[in-house]
């Protein structure tokens, strides 16, 4: 087994990622690069660094004479949000209809097999691999690119579910009944199935 050695700055983006999608860090907050700096004892321009990729992913919001922040999301946001991905999941789920997606099975034994006390950073990567796993299965790749722009709001999104869903065994619980749902078919059943999984509370603002 190879090691793949970590650079600080993938480190400090590393932590600081876990921190967001935790819900640690809440929206709108800001992250002064001095504040940063002292508290992880890395180097400005590491900070800097790290605090790009995090911009980059959607994950943090940049603009002039500001510091770095966490951007709010809204549920009229998300209801937005979920008005475009309706669309794309639903041909995802004619395409996928009667077939079984190892990668995204596993990506719900993962998330299943989490510590109760795991992050629940580590729980919405769990949840997006599965969705994005469904998405690659479908072999387009026009359709893996307009779902990959909504990645930041949706991973963003999913911090807020921590509050919905108290139990994760209840999430895990669904999406393995959307995961069969699929694998069952027909087409119309698995279309209706994806519809009903995305029609969900996000939790008030």
């Amino acid at each position: 087994m190879k090691l793949h050695p970590v650079s600080t700055v993938d480190a400090l983006a590393g932590a600081l990622r876990r921190r967001v999608l935790s819900g640690e860090i809440a929206p709108g907050t800001a992250l002064p690069e001095q504040e940063l700096t002292s508290l992880y004892g890395v180097a400005r321009p590491t900070v800097r660094e790290a605090l790009a990729v995090l911009v980059h992913e959607g994950l943090l919001r940049r603009e002039r004479n500001r510091s770095a922040y966490v951007p709010e999301v809204t549920t009229r946001d998300l209801d937005d949000l979920m008005y475009v991905r309706r669309p794309l999941e639903d041909l995802m789920a004619k395409r996928l209809a009667g077939r079984r997606v190892a990668s995204a099975d596993g990506a719900l034994t993962r998330m299943a097999a989490l510590p109760a006390d795991a992050p629940w950073a580590d729980v919405v990567a769990e949840h997006m691999a599965l969705h994005e796993e469904l998405i690659l299965a479908v072999g387009s790749p026009r359709l893996e690119r307009l779902y990959a722009v909504l990645a930041a709001e949706t991973r963003l999104g999913l911090v807020r579910l921590r509050a919905v869903y108290p139990d994760r065994e209840t999430l895990v619980a669904e999406h393995r009944d959307l995961l069969d749902a699929i694998a069952r078919g027909p087409s119309d059943a698995a279309r209706r199935a994806v519809a009903a999984h995305l029609d969900h509370t996000w939790g008030a603002d």
